[in-house]
């Protein structure tokens, strides 16, 4: 049963005699199970009026029939937690979880189980034009509702939504490039569900396009972008801290914690595109005389450090200077007890605060490189640089949110579009 052929059919009482029209179909979500159908708005007129579920004898029938002669005239009040298909899903974009993308809901599939009437399946693909005029097929193919996430619209909904709903599955890079394409209330919906997840939001302010977390940041007070800005990597933390106008900066600064605030500071001295500026200071060091199973020791504690940072350990003397490298690959190949000077590459590949970004892309491209340490003028360890953050420096910004390649079609609905 599809809604598009059920919205506009006429209620018909037990007798027969039309009482009403169908004006919309309201479900209630249920986290991981299918949406259950509870009732539908019926139309008198210029009146909506609330049918429950249970007076439905026959959804199939044209006309829709009740089970009785009755229909209370109450006026229709949508409560909390309640959606609406008509309203909330037909013709508004969804989230498909699994491509990262928005689509539109052309149609929505309803199948009747044991429980009642459920929410199935959602039709994504419009439908074919001929003459001008829609044309519905039987053979239009829709997919399992539990593929997508409604982005409804409705606040007093979103606690019945649940807690992230299937955002959570995604990257925060794929939340970031959502966000780059919703309109305004899709992205203040997208916004509320990651907000219950510190970390991820932190995340994905990391990933947007700067532009758009200048005007996200402007909707916000400055203790709740500090928080953001408190929680992200302190060379991202800088670079959306300089987006912003000068006027919040220092205000903001103050409210971050002491310790991300000096780093911070300490990067916006340098020029962002800069070996100082795209470093990230948050790195692991040990000393000259510790052994291989100290050092795996060290990365397996390190668990709130970048991930990429620890491909590589930074042998550092008493004064910070640094002393050598040792690949973190290197250290899980060799006997525990080994000591850590007889695996270090002692004069590693390293770069100045100064040092072009292109250079150090270069740097990196001609020696394999994952990270390359910054260092000053007197080989103090300063940051490093993980290839991430070159690539995300050199890449072309018209490159970075191209369209993804189209989804494959499945073999059995390329075989129906051929009428085979």
């Amino acid at each position: 049963m599809h809604l598009s052929a059920l919205l506009g059919q006429s209620l018909a009482a037990g007798s027969g005699e039309p009482v009403a029209k169908v004006d919309d179909v309201i479900v209630r979500l249920r986290g991981e199970q299918y949406p259950l159908v509870t009732g539908l708005v019926g139309r008198l007129s210029r009146r909506q009026v609330f049918v429950p579920a249970a007076k439905i004898a026959d959804w199939d029938a044209r006309p829709v029939t009740l089970t009785g002669a009755t229909l209370s005239l109450r006026a229709f009040e949508r409560r909390d937690g309640e959606v609406l298909l008509r309203t909330d899903i037909l013709g508004h974009r969804l989230i498909d979880v699994a491509e990262a993308e928005l689509v539109q809901a052309f149609d929505v599939e309803l199948d009747v189980t044991d429980e009642g009437l459920v929410v199935s399946c959602l039709d994504t693909r419009r439908p074919p034009r001929l003459f001008g005029l829609l044309r519905r097929g039987a053979g239009h193919p829709s997919r399992d509702w539990k593929a997508f996430e409604p982005l409804i619209g409705h606040t007093p909904s979103a606690l019945a939504r649940g807690v992230f709903g299937r955002v959570r599955r995604l990257k925060p890079a794929q939340i970031a490039d959502l966000l780059e394409d919703a309109d305004r209330d899709e992205g203040e919906e997208i916004l509320h569900q990651v907000h219950a997840d510190p970390e991820l939001e932190a995340d994905v302010f990391e990933e947007l396009d700067p532009e758009l977390a200048t005007r996200l940041f402007a909707g916000r007070s400055d203790a709740e972008v500090a928080q953001i800005l408190g929680r992200m990597r302190a060379d991202d933390a800088a670079d959306a801290l300089a987006d912003l106008p000068q006027r919040r900066r220092q205000a903001l600064l103050d409210a971050l914690p002491i310790g991300q605030r000096t780093k911070v500071v300490t990067l916006l001295g340098y020029n962002p595109s800069s070996a100082g500026g795209l470093m990230n200071v948050d790195i692991l060091t040990v000393g000259t005389a510790v052994s291989v199973d100290a050092a795996v020791d060290a990365v397996s504690a390190a668990r709130a450090l970048q991930p990429e940072a620890l491909n590589s350990v930074h042998v550092v003397d008493a004064e910070g200077r640094l002393h050598g490298v040792v690949a973190l690959v290197k250290l899980l190949q060799a006997a525990a007890a080994t000591p850590l000077a007889e695996l270090l590459d002692e004069d590693p590949v390293r770069v100045a605060p100064g040092t072009d970004v292109v250079d150090v892309a270069l740097l990196m491209a001609d020696y394999n490189l994952i990270t390359v340490p910054v260092v000053d003028d007197d080989d103090r360890l300063l940051g490093v640089i993980t290839v991430d953050d070159v690539l995300e420096a050199t890449i072309p910004e018209d490159w970075r949110r191209r369209e993804p390649p189209a989804r494959p079609e499945p073999a059995e609905d390329a075989a129906a579009g051929r009428g085979e």
